[in-house]
């Protein structure tokens, strides 16, 4: 696994802030938000691109491909994956993002119209697309089998790792780099959030900011980052040694068919992707330990979720644990379904799940049973879900198997 996020810029110090609590949403620093009701983000801060890269690829990649290159290295090399393991028709890629290089296209727009295109760098256009972030990773480790760039806005990434694990399964590949990278944290994406009706929260304090499933909620909190994963057949892992962590056991994937931004208000879409990601997992709604909760903080979609949780159970008592890690990480949009199946797996392993931090107060409209508040929760487990929807009425969901003994 590898990461870089504002909670961490690698995988030990991310999981370190995440069990604590210690919240990575912040004031933005990066542009003046005085214009703006929203002033907070998860911003990625302390991070030079040129500690992990060389100054060429620092120069021909967006910064979310940056993310994504650094976060596949970490991953690479925390699998025990090696020079000897590169150039393998054996080995894709499927990583994905939420919107890719916003950032260079606002830079050279504002070149082109200043100084004309002549002026405007000759890798514009690779800079900007979404599928650059899988190339140059299956450049860095010769990964010459099935590459992708799934898009499905927010719920991009866990279908990167869903169809990652399909790959495997299908027999077309021994290992898939898998996961997400967004830097969406621009002036314009930034005000393009702030004009649609309210969805970011207007909180000033971070750690009121991202409160899923609280009365008080008002919006999300946008973050950015990478979050990829090493995904391997099993007796392939198992033949060279590997450290395994987790198995993917569950994986499916919806779509409302409702509206391009708004949640179906009965949650029923969402409802029928955790189902059938259950079922494909081939076990029952009881050894169902824990569920990271979409969980953005917006009335709309914690209403939904919280709806789609309970019509699951069909109105049934159940002993299961629900947070939402967007409290403490943000929303790192096209990369937050892989940070959430990395805590996920690492909630897992360690039997312990992070706190909803700042949740205090929950919504009876959109209650649900076993949401873990202010302090963590020590708990055995051996199954976990994670959930991901985005605009356009996109579902995906993943169940993780604890490593048995």
């Amino acid at each position: 696994m590898g990461v870089i996020s504002s909670s961490g810029l690698n995988i030990k110090e991310f999981w370190k802030n995440v069990k604590q609590g210690n919240c990575g949403i912040n004031l933005v620093e990066r542009f003046d938000t005085t214009e703006f009701p929203t002033k907070v983000a998860a911003e990625i801060k302390n991070f030079n691109a040129e500690d992990y890269l060389d100054r060429k690829d620092v120069r021909r990649l967006d910064r979310y491909s940056h993310y994504a290159l650094i976060a596949a290295m970490e991953a690479y090399k925390d699998a025990k994956l090696t020079d000897e393991d590169k150039n393998n028709v054996r080995m894709g890629v499927s990583v994905t993002t939420g919107i890719g290089g916003v950032e260079t296209l606002i830079t050279q727009y504002e070149i082109f119209k200043e100084k004309g295109y002549r002026r405007m760098s000759p890798f514009s256009v690779p800079m900007m697309i979404p599928n650059m972030a899988a190339g140059r990773i299956a450049i860095e480790f010769g990964a010459k089998g099935f590459v992708e760039a799934v898009i499905t806005a927010c719920a991009s990434s866990t279908n990167a790792v869903g169809n990652a694990t399909r790959v495997i399964q299908r027999g077309e590949a021994d290992i898939m780099i898998a996961g997400g990278s967004d830097a969406t944290l621009t002036p314009i994406t930034f005000a393009g959030f702030c004009a649609a009706n309210k969805s970011m929260s207007q909180s000033e304090d971070p750690f009121k900011a991202c409160i899923p499933f609280d009365t008080n909620r008002d919006g999300f909190v946008m973050g950015e980052g990478a979050a990829v994963l090493i995904l391997e057949e099993y007796e392939h892992a198992k033949k060279r040694g590997a450290p395994i962590l987790s198995e993917v056991v569950g994986y499916a994937c919806t779509c409302d068919a409702f509206h391009f931004t708004a949640p179906e208000p009965n949650g029923d879409g969402a409802r029928r992707c955790m189902d059938l990601a259950i079922k494909d997992a081939g076990i029952t709604l009881n050894e169902l330990d824990y569920i990271n909760a979409h969980g953005t903080g917006t009335p709309l979609n914690d209403k939904m979720e919280a709806m789609a949780i309970n019509n699951l159970y069909d109105g049934k008592s159940y002993d299961i644990s629900i947070t939402s890690s967007k409290s403490i990480t943000g929303h790192c949009m096209g990369a937050a379904g892989a940070l959430e199946t990395i805590i996920t797996t690492l909630s897992l392993r360690d039997g312990y799940i992070s706190p909803t931090i700042g949740t205090k107060n929950l919504d009876t409209d959109c209650f649900v049973e076993g949401i873990v508040l202010e302090k963590g929760l020590k708990k055995d487990m051996t199954y976990g879900m994670t959930n991901s929807f985005g605009f356009g009425g996109h579902n995906a969901t993943l169940v993780i198997k604890k490593l048995g003994e």
